[in-house]
């Protein structure tokens, strides 16, 4: 009987130790948020998805160093996936498995592949990408969107594309084309994009760039023969840039105007004198514009001997998409409420005009909706820059 009593003194008071040093969540450190994500580092839009995993991990290391989220350290698990969607697959069944409460995913393909399991484990998931798709709150009630939809991105576009066509004195049928990446990302826009063109008295051509493809000639041969006056580019910057260097070696005369993921510093640093005159429709503020936003991450990476002006735009969203994130957290545990993803779900649909410090416009979620915004800012290369050129524009 008497080891037994000794045996329950030892239990008890190394409780009382683990609970003294944290363990057991008491007066000691404060247990990590457990966050899970995947970028893509070596595949096909690896050159944004880099700055973009940057952003998203300096976020986490500058929140971290500023007390963290009411004392918990944000502990994020990250890989690169190479833009596969099987490899998304396992590695987010690998990150649920060891415990995270919330998701930070990339692509359109993965991230609509993922969504039904997202759904069934009850994980808030934030992505790069913008497709409407995942708006749809019966199969994608956990997937929230911070950037405006690629389809409100494009129709933003062509409302710019038809006052501009009038303002210039055009007087025959619109004709507006729609070329895009060979994949679910770049097919999104098409059919809202479409409709709109049509529904206004437009004609549409929609294009795939072929993986792999070195240059578009046959690609702008189509488009001259469609007439088009406007395209609208709907792929990452390096395609791109190969796109508008073959339409000035060729003669092509029509206005670019691109969506988010090739609107950014690598499109014009790669087409050069090519890239002139091209339009963006840009959610988030690039560093060239100074907004309030930008200090944070901005002084964050001088202290590693870089700038915001250095790692670009898409470091920018990546830092803001977690911010959102971080902000829904942390109300679960200001409100006192255990942190699991219902909980967090839950929290980010009260979120209400979002100050992202003029990043975008107000983010805002309810129960009923997880679109953050449907407004962004035009933008035109103009020596070597992206100018501002309107105010934030909603796609109603």
């Amino acid at each position: 009987m008497s080891r037994i009593k000794n045996l329950f003194a030892l239990i008890v008071v190394a409780s009382l130790l683990l609970t003294a040093c944290g363990g057991g969540g008491g007066g000691g450190a404060k247990a990590p948020i457990k966050i899970g994500a995947i970028f893509d580092l070596t595949g096909a839009t690896a050159d944004v998805s880099t700055p973009y995993s940057e952003g998203m991990k300096g976020f986490v290391e500058w929140k971290n160093a500023n007390g963290g989220i009411d004392g918990h350290q944000i502990e994020m698990t990250s890989a690169d996936y190479a833009y596969k969607v099987d490899q998304a697959e396992q590695l987010y069944t690998q990150y649920t498995q060891e415990g995270v409460v919330a998701f930070q995913g990339w692509g359109t393909g993965d991230t609509e592949a993922l969504r039904t399991k997202v759904a069934e484990d009850k994980i808030p998931f934030m992505s790069a990408s913008y497709s409407a798709a995942l708006l749809d709150m019966n199969a994608a009630p956990y997937n929230f969107l911070v950037g405006t939809t690629y389809s409100d991105q494009a129709v933003i576009a062509i409302r710019w594309a038809m006052d501009d066509y009038k303002a210039k004195g055009g007087s025959d049928q619109l004709k507006i084309a729609l070329i895009h990446h060979d994949s679910p990302f770049g097919q999104s826009p098409v059919a809202d994009a479409k409709a709109f063109t049509e529904a206004n008295g437009g004609a549409f051509l929609d294009l795939a760039m072929p993986k792999g493809a070195t240059d578009y000639v046959a690609e702008l041969a189509q488009m001259t023969t469609f007439g088009a006056q406007y395209v609208i580019v709907q792929n990452v910057s390096s395609p791109a840039a190969v796109l508008l260097k073959d339409a000035k070696s060729q003669g092509f005369g029509a206005q670019f105007i691109c969506l988010n993921w090739c609107a950014d510093e690598n499109l014009v640093r790669l087409a050069g004198t090519a890239a002139e005159g091209v339009m963006g429709a840009i959610p988030f503020t690039p560093p060239t514009a100074a907004v309030a936003g930008h200090k944070d991450a901005d002084a964050f990476l001088k202290t590693k001997g870089s700038s915001l002006a250095e790692k670009g735009l898409h470091y920018t969203q990546g830092w803001w998409t977690m911010a959102v994130m971080a902000a829904g957290i942390e109300k679960v545990i200001k409100d006192g409420k255990e942190l699991t993803g219902e909980n967090i779900k839950a929290a980010l649909e009260t979120i209400q005009n979002f100050d992202t410090g003029g990043i975008t416009s107000p983010i805002s979620f309810s129960p009923t909706s997880h679109k953050g915004n449907n407004s962004l800012r035009l933008y035109q290369v103009s020596g070597g820059n992206w100018t501002q050129v309107s105010d934030f524009i909603s796609a109603k």
